[in-house]
C-alpha cells in the first residue's frame, strides 16, 4: 500500500504540491532538448503567447498518436480551447490575460484579470462551452504578467519537460504541462505511480513555486488496455 506524502494537500480533485529549489545535475540531452525549447519559449513569448502548453497533441502528429485521450476527445479539447478563448475576447476585450487548457474536456483557466466579477464571468462563460464538463478556475486577480514574466514561464515549463522526458519510467506524452507564475500545472491521464514520480522529477527544478495536480489517475489494468495491442 502507498503511503500519502505528507507535502501533498488535497483540495476536491486537485493537490498542491510545493516543490524545493535544488535542481539535480541534468544529463546532455535534456540539457540540449531545453535549449531548443527554451528557444521556441522566446519566440513565443516575444510574440505574446503564454503560457507554454506541452502535451499530447501540442506537438503535432507523432504526439498525437501517443496521447491517452481518443482521437475524438483530443478534436474536442480543441475545439473547446479555440470556442472558450473567442468568448473571452468577446467579453472581455483587452481587459485580461486568459488562457484556456482543455484535457479530457476539464478546463483550466490560468492568467490574469482585475476584479472577482471578471474571474466569476469568464468561468460561467466557459463552463457554457459546449462539451465542457468541468472549469479550474485559476485565475489570479492583478495586473496582467509581463513579457519577461511569461518568458521565464515558457522557459520553466521547458525544463519541466525536459525532465519528463529524460525519465525512462515515463511517458512523457502522457502529460500536459502548464505555467503560470511558477506555478506547474499538470493533466493527463496517468496511474498513481505515474504521477508521483513526475511530480518527485519536478521538484527537483529550480524555479517551480508549486505543481497543481489535475491528472486523472488510471489503473495499471487501464493503461494497459490503451495500449496498441
Amino acid at each position: 500500500m502507498n503511503r500519502p506524502d505528507p507535502t501533498v494537500s488535497s483540495t476536491s480533485n486537485t493537490a498542491l504540491i510545493h516543490a524545493t529549489d535544488t535542481p539535480q545535475a541534468r544529463h546532455p540531452l535534456p540539457r540540449l532538448l531545453c535549449t531548443a525549447l527554451a528557444a521556441a519559449a522566446t519566440v513565443a513569448a516575444l510574440s505574446g503567447c503564454a503560457p507554454l502548453i506541452i502535451g499530447g497533441a501540442a506537438l503535432g502528429g507523432a504526439l498525437v498518436a501517443t496521447d491517452r485521450r481518443t482521437s475524438g476527445t483530443q478534436i474536442e479539447d480543441q475545439g473547446i480551447e479555440l470556442k472558450a478563448s473567442n468568448r473571452i475576447k468577446e467579453l472581455m476585450g483587452d481587459k485580461a490575460h486568459v488562457n484556456v487548457t482543455s484535457y479530457d474536456r476539464q478546463v483550466l483557466l490560468t492568467g490574469e484579470v482585475f476584479n472577482e466579477a471578471d474571474k466569476a464571468t469568464i468561468e460561467q462563460a466557459v463552463a457554457k462551452v459546449e462539451n465542457v464538463r468541468n472549469v479550474v478556475n485559476d485565475l489570479y486577480i492583478g495586473w496582467p504578467s509581463s513579457t519577461s514574466d511569461r518568458s521565464r514561464d515558457l522557459l520553466l515549463a521547458s525544463k519541466v519537460k525536459a525532465t519528463l522526458v529524460d525519465a525512462k519510467d515515463l511517458s512523457a506524452n502522457a502529460f500536459t504541462v502548464v505555467t503560470e507564475r511558477s506555478v506547474v500545472y499538470l493533466m493527463g491521464k496517468v496511474t498513481d505511480a505515474e504521477a508521483s514520480r513526475a511530480i518527485e522529477l519536478i521538484r527537483t527544478i529550480s524555479g517551480v513555486q508549486k505543481v497543481v495536480r489535475l491528472l486523472e489517475i488510471i489503473t495499471p489494468e487501464q493503461l494497459a488496455d490503451r495500449k496498441p495491442k
